[in-house]
């Protein structure tokens, strides 16, 4: 997992990735391929 102050970038490295809030948090997470893994705050 990645943490990033942008994650434009980290959500482009992947068709299947999807931005996701929880709990105050935002993460980059990506069913296909588990190694596409962002979070910020």
């Amino acid at each position: 997992m990645r943490i990033a102050n942008s994650l434009k970038t980290l959500k482009s490295r992947h068709r299947a990735c999807r931005v996701i809030r929880r709990k105050g948090r935002t993460f980059v997470i990506n069913k296909s391929n588990p190694r596409f893994k962002a979070r910020q705050g």
